[in-house]
């Protein structure tokens, strides 16, 4: 029934009366339904995950101190580091590329291939076997010299692992030895470990019968000189500082 202003105008208005017409006008207005649901917000999608940065990635390349000859291949150094560098918060991989009886001559000759996957840090253990075989000094320095430039070229910081040799090899050669690890390191911009041998020959206790190669004891020495330098690399590498630069 349509309700006009004429017929209100006909009917008493009692306050029952208003408010019934005021109920039928809202409704015929298009008033809001009041059970109708309230319009809601979609709800958000899933949050993506944040991708989590690779594990930093450290190669040896080495001789049998780095292939732990006469010991599983997990007791030997390389595999220590990785221990040691994860229990300081590091993540990382340790390729262990040593190779027993290896040169720097060997070791310049696999260096492309053992980069071909991309490398944080190279770290380079080599010298000792060309000293034991009496081979050129200077021989020995432009192999390390070019395996450090690889090294740098394959993007890879590169840390140096210093030899000595026992002065029976005869004082000159020893001392000249000895001195191609820090000249080298200085000159092509690598972080050298001086010593890295030095405390473990000093004890008898540490080696195998043979009087060469390292007991686990002795491997645990090895990465134990090692660590702090490649504690400051990979903090450096994160950190995004720039590697050392060579002298000029």
């Amino acid at each position: 029934m349509d309700i006009t202003i004429a017929d209100m105008v006909r009917v008493p208005l009692t306050v029952s009366t208003v408010v019934s017409l005021l109920v039928v006008l809202a409704v015929g207005c298009g008033g809001t339904d009041a059970s109708a649901p309230e319009a809601t917000r979609p709800a958000p999608g899933p949050t993506a995950s944040p991708t989590p940065e690779p594990a930093l990635r450290v190669v040896v390349l080495g001789d049998s101190l780095a292939a732990g000859l006469g010991l599983p291949k997990t007791e030997a150094f390389p595999a220590v580091v990785e221990e040691l560098l994860r229990a300081r918060g590091l993540d990382v991989e340790v390729i262990n590329a040593g190779v027993s009886g290896d040169t720097t001559a060997g070791g310049l000759a696999r260096i492309d291939w053992v980069l071909q996957k991309p490398a944080e840090v190279l770290v380079v253990e080599l010298g000792g076997n060309d000293a034991l075989r009496g081979q050129p000094v200077a021989n020995i320095e432009a192999n390390l010299r070019e395996i450090v430039r690889r090294g740098h070229a394959a993007g890879a910081e590169v840390v140096l692992l210093g030899m000595d040799v026992p002065t029976n090899y005869g004082p000159d050669y020893a001392t000249a030895f000895a001195a191609v690890y820090p000249r080298v390191a200085e000159e092509e911009g690598a972080v050298l470990v001086k010593g890295f041998v030095r405390e473990l020959v000093s004890d008898p206790e540490l080696l195998q019968p043979d009087g060469l190669h390292p007991t686990e004891m002795g491997q645990r020495q090895l990465a134990d000189a090692v660590v702090p330098a490649l504690t400051e690399v990979l903090d450096a590498i994160r950190g995004g500082r720039p590697r050392p630069t060579p002298a000029p």
